[in-house]
């Protein structure tokens, strides 16, 4: 039993994660990267560090649910138990969503629920907070609006940018993401009571 990450672009919180999980020996290892976008950055990643790839173009499908459906039956296939979004810019729709219920995690770089979707970096320094910063989550119907695991914040100082901001935020993805998993795994943290059990349960 495994983890799968799906992801769409660069792939620097995926490489974090793989690089972490294999440090520290998780329990359960990141066996799959599952790609939306054939040809991002991320797949070079996943060939360097030895991780398996399902790439998939959504609009070879007739609908979303089609496309998920052969998702779901590769992760099946390869006994995926966790997912987790980094950088993955799709809305997960309901095939995904009741074959996981509460065991897809998510990491978004805002504190929310402030500046939910996919501009929050540029929103929050448009909006002029003094703070920002980084969200993990529980995957539910809405956008960036499930159940928050935790969070840490990112100060945001007079001579930011967009890019020096979002820097700064990645730096504590790659250690926020990695440490929210391995208390998951280990037993730290559990999903929602709305799960009914454990991560574990069989």
């Amino acid at each position: 039993m495994s983890i799968a990450v799906f992801a769409s672009g660069s792939g620097s919180n995926f490489e974090a994660l793989v690089e972490r999980s294999q440090s520290q020996g998780w329990p359960e290892p990141i066996s799959l990267l599952v790609c939306d976008q054939p040809g991002a950055p991320v797949l070079e990643r996943a060939k360097r560090l030895g991780i398996p790839t399902a790439v998939y173009h959504p609009s070879d499908y007739k609908n979303k649910a089609a496309y998920e459906e052969e998702v779901l039956a590769c992760l099946r296939e390869r006994g995926i138990r966790l997912i987790l979004l980094a950088g993955y810019m799709r809305i997960v729709g309901p095939v995904l969503l009741q074959a996981y219920r509460w065991r897809i995690l998510n990491i978004h770089p805002s504190l929310l629920p402030a500046f939910q979707g996919k501009n929050a970096v540029e929103e929050a320094l448009n909006y002029g907070v003094r703070w920002t910063g980084v969200t993990v989550h529980w995957v539910d119907e809405g956008i960036d609006t499930g159940p928050i695991v935790d969070q840490k914040p990112v100060l945001v100082e007079p001579e930011d940018t967009v890019d020096t901001l979002q820097k700064k935020i990645q730096f504590v993805e790659h250690n926020l993401y990695p440490a929210v998993v391995r208390k998951l795994l280990t037993g730290r943290i559990a999903p929602p009571e709305a799960a009914g059990g454990d991560l574990h349960r069989e």
